[in-house]
């Protein structure tokens, strides 16, 4: 049984110092080979002064006990607080194999309840500490805290069907290397493979790379190279390109070829497309294969590279003047005794490269702990977004409350009731913006434009 959380120690991280409740240090003996270790194990998780803990909850990282020596483990049953003062939740677990008996709860949420009392503020409000909802599993209560982020339970459904099949991936690989099979499209990782190739997406990845990176946050670098290396096996039994899927930036040789075989009509998208990844390491190694070339092929071969420079350079420069004038407004907006009525009066200056300077300035405000700066900033972005909404003529709002539906379907439903605003006009706009999104590389937004443009057409007949 560990202890209620009582005592209170100072940390500085994040800004200046502020009371948290630190984990207990517990020794466990491991179930598999018998081997005693120390584990971290938090009893009082309060979000409200360590954020940072949320995540770990979420990610399934919190108090989860791994044995240095066999690699053996799970997450360990213990009592758990968690206190959300934005929210005002305060929840309780006793998991049900424990069977604690009631008086040893209410003595762990008295304690609990104390020290909640202490990190809160003087006016902050205290009523719901006095009637804490409680839980008996662990999942059920990351269930219920991932719900009150938004999330829905297909969303949760997808997610544990993907844990359970890298279960079954991983039992695989450890039963071919045990057979030597490697290699083999015989053996059981091949077989795992091709019944579950449809859920092998690009979401079950980026699980993987989020299990690989948390791994290597707690030193557990065996646990990282085991999925690191059954994630390359699967890509290749899979067929799955993760730099198609934007999760591996493509070598630079690929990207040469990208812009070096474009066809004028494409290029700015291309360029624009691979911006990020286009370097001196690009130019150079451009340069070593025209060097490679035939003498007489490489004046039209130089002549494209150069082409291609004064482009990215051009395109360059509008950008950063466009990123100038985003930031002058910014200034102007601060300084203003009135900055609503100067952005009603330049709304036509709200751009998507003003929101960006706005959210630049407000993370960079937060880091260094500008409390006032950042509050101002924050009620400076609403105000923008309110100005820019009012600003909007209604067909343009629609788009812009389709671009925010959470599903398909609701878009289309969406479309139904404002049947008013469709015509062949509104398709025309969806049709242009899609464009638009797409010369600026926003694909996530190109493909639900192209569709709603393609539902509002068949809604015209």
């Amino acid at each position: 049984m560990t202890n209620p959380p009582q005592g209170l120690e100072e940390t500085t991280q994040g800004g200046p110092q502020r009371p948290v409740v630190p984990p207990q240090r517990v020794q466990i003996r491991c179930q598999n080979c018998q081997t005693p270790f120390v584990v971290a194990l938090w009893t009082y998780v309060d979000v409200g002064v360590q954020p940072e803990l949320k995540g770990a909850m979420l990610s399934g990282q919190l108090n989860v006990a791994v044995c240095p020596s066999c690699g053996a483990g799970g997450m360990l049953a213990s009592p758990l607080i968690y206190h959300d003062p934005e929210k005002k939740f305060f929840w309780t677990l006793f998991p049900q194999e424990l069977n604690l008996p009631t008086e040893e709860q209410e003595r762990f949420v008295g304690e609990a309840s104390k020290v909640a009392m202490q990190l809160l503020p003087p006016d902050a409000p205290r009523g719901y500490l006095l009637t804490p909802r409680r839980f008996i599993t662990m999942q059920t209560m990351l269930e219920t805290l991932l719900e009150s982020e938004g999330i829905t339970k297909e969303v949760m459904q997808a997610q544990r069907q993907r844990v359970e099949l890298l279960s079954q991936l991983a039992e695989a690989l450890e039963a071919d290397r045990a057979e030597n099979l490697l290699d083999s499209d015989q053996g059981k990782l091949a077989q795992v493979v091709a019944a579950n190739k449809a859920a092998l997406d690009g979401e079950f990845f980026l699980t993987l790379n989020s299990y690989i990176e948390a791994a290597l946050q707690q030193g557990r670098e065996d646990s990282a190279e085991m999925i690191g290396e059954l994630s390359q096996r699967v890509m290749q039994l899979s067929g799955f390109d993760p730099v198609a899927a934007g999760l591996q930036e493509p070598a630079v040789e690929d990207v040469v070829a990208a812009l070096r075989d474009a066809d004028d009509a494409s290029l700015e998208d291309v360029i624009s497309n691979y911006r990020p990844l286009i370097d001196d390491e690009t130019f150079d190694a451009w340069d070593a294969q025209i060097a490679a070339l035939p003498e007489a092929d490489q004046a039209e071969a130089q002549a494209r590279r150069d082409h291609i420079y004064t482009t990215l350079e051009r395109m360059d420069a509008e950008a950063q003047a466009i990123f100038e004038k985003a930031n002058g407004l910014l200034r102007d907006a601060l300084q203003a005794e009135d900055p609503r009525a100067l952005l009603v009066e330049r709304h036509k200056e709200l751009s998507e490269a003003f929101f960006v300077v706005i959210d630049a300035n407000l993370n960079a405000a937060m880091r260094t702990n500008q409390q006032i700066i950042a509050e101002q900033l924050m009620l400076l972005r609403q105000t923008a977004a309110e100005v820019l909404q009012e600003a909007m003529t209604p067909q343009e709002r629609l788009i812009n409350q389709l671009l925010s539906a959470e599903t398909a379907g609701d878009a289309t439903k969406l479309l139904r009731k404002n049947m008013a605003l469709v015509n062949g006009d509104f398709v025309k706009e969806v049709n242009e913006l899609a464009e638009q999104m797409e010369k600026a590389g926003r694909k996530e937004v190109v493909e639900r434009l192209r569709q709603v443009a393609r539902e509002s057409a068949s809604l015209l007949f």
